[in-house]
């Protein structure tokens, strides 16, 4: 799964990891369990406000055997963290983090969901996918619908250990399925209407349920789903979340489902587009304008926003620089880091990332609407 910790130091990503909790302010043996005096069997990070405390086994984090599979080559790399992020905050409205505790999905491997992501076929029945038809119009031909399958795990704690209270699946659903009719052919594509993704993504998520709640350990285990609906692959943005739905211990379906309100804008808007709020607008381009000002050596400055429920949940900014020298690197960055500051306020957490064409240079960052800012200089004392 491609993750911005596995690109970043941990001073530096505690964005990522806040949904889940701050591995970094840990105190694991004041958050651990023990099933003997002698060794450590579970252990939970610490969370920040809001967030999940994460579950680990003897010390380790566990990852889950499903991360990056995906039904095709054709994915936009941008989906995966608001993928990933969204299924944390989605699975909130269903699982307290007051009462559960989080680790990577361990109940779906490997096997099952490659055959999952394949087509419906008389050699893999297990197919999800609709069967291929045989026809190459894109109007015509049977799309690649569900593109990606994510998996988190909720725990409770009972007596010295913990034991599995709830599963949230995430449903990545194409917008566009892209094809070639003959092998390293033409690139074509299939459009996806949102009404096609609601109905196979609702068919989808019954299907799977009744899949694991015929498995005995599953059975009485209530299960989340969330449907996401992906960008095709010239988005600037990652995708959205728009229903989700839960079934409770026993149930083979989802009777009730839930719209969810996301939204997400890149600024400067372009095309003469509305910005979704004129006010987040206003301060971006203040901090933009300023920054440009004060280092004339900047390539430009961008702003992905995400909104949840109408309200701003998240700003990331990416700046272009022609700077390559480090006391430059670090003289900017200490500057966008006071401008952030004085514009970007408090309502929500802040990413911003300083590059060059060809490096990463800073990242400027704060985890949370109200916290302090970070800084990191790569190649930095």
């Amino acid at each position: 799964m491609k993750r911005f910790l596995q690109a970043i130091t941990l001073a530096s990503c505690s964005l990522l990891l806040a949904a889940c909790g701050n591995l970094k302010n840990s105190d694991l043996a004041s958050n651990s369990t023990t099933t003997t005096s002698e060794a450590k069997k579970y252990e939970t990070t610490s969370s920040t406000d809001g967030g999940y405390s994460v579950l680990l086994k003897k010390g380790v984090y566990k990852t889950s055997p499903i991360s990056g599979l995906e039904a095709t080559n054709y994915d936009n790399s941008v989906d995966e963290s608001a993928m990933e992020r969204g299924l944390i905050r989605v699975s909130k409205k269903v699982f307290s983090t007051k009462d559960y505790v989080i680790q990577e999905g361990q109940q779906l491997d490997e096997a099952t969901v490659t055959n999952w992501l394949g087509r419906y076929s008389k050699s893999n029945k297990e197919g999800l996918n609709l069967k291929n038809n045989g026809k190459t119009g894109s109007t015509t031909r049977n799309p690649i619908i569900l593109q990606q399958i994510m998996e988190e795990d909720f725990y409770v704690k009972s007596g010295s250990s913990y034991k599995l209270a709830g599963i949230s699946i995430s449903l990545g659903l194409n917008s566009v399925d892209y094809y070639t009719k003959t092998t390293d052919g033409a690139e074509y594509s299939t459009k996806i209407s949102p009404a096609k993704r609601r109905a196979f993504g609702q068919k989808t998520a019954n299907t799977i349920v009744s899949r694991l709640h015929a498995k005995t350990k599953l059975k009485n285990i209530p299960i989340m789903v969330g449907l996401f609906s992906k960008t095709d692959t010239d988005s600037l943005v990652g995708g959205t979340y728009f229903s989700y739905g839960t079934a409770s211990a026993n149930s083979s379906k989802i009777s009730k489902w839930s719209s969810v309100n996301e939204k997400t804008q890149v600024l400067p808007t372009v095309d003469g587009a509305s910005a979704v709020s004129a006010s987040d607008k206003s301060k971006f381009t203040s901090f933009k304008d300023e920054i440009e000002d004060y280092f004339p050596n900047v390539s430009g400055v961008t702003a992905t926003l995400r909104y949840y429920d109408g309200k701003l949940a998240y700003e990331s900014i990416a700046i272009t620089t022609q700077f390559y020298g480090y006391l430059q690197v670090q003289s900017f960055a200490q500057t966008v880091m006071g401008r952030a500051k004085k514009y970007l306020g408090t309502s929500s957490p802040v990413e911003i990332t300083i590059s060059s064409v060809n490096d990463t240079q800073a990242v400027v960052a704060k985890e949370t609407a109200t916290g302090s800012y970070r800084m990191h200089i790569y190649g930095g004392n």
